[in-house]
């Protein structure tokens, strides 16, 4: 896995806990958590924000308006 055996894996685990404490970790791993699945949200989502200038917004309805009549 990646190169990094277990005892590898066991001392990053010991010194996060030295650094951060027992009480910390749970809330650590929820806000790594939900930045998680907030991202794989917005990246998946289509853009939301409508970057299209006023005025061809106005000569397109116009134009659709015209064609309806």
């Amino acid at each position: 896995m990646f190169g990094i055996g277990m005892q590898e894996l066991l001392l990053i685990l010991v010194v996060v806990l030295l650094i951060f404490g027992a009480n910390k970790l749970p809330e650590i791993g929820g806000g790594l958590g939900r930045a998680i699945r907030n991202f794989r949200r917005a990246s998946s989502e289509p853009d939301e924000i409508d970057i299209t200038p006023k005025e061809k917004k106005n000569d397109a309805s116009s134009k659709d308006d015209s064609n309806k009549a």
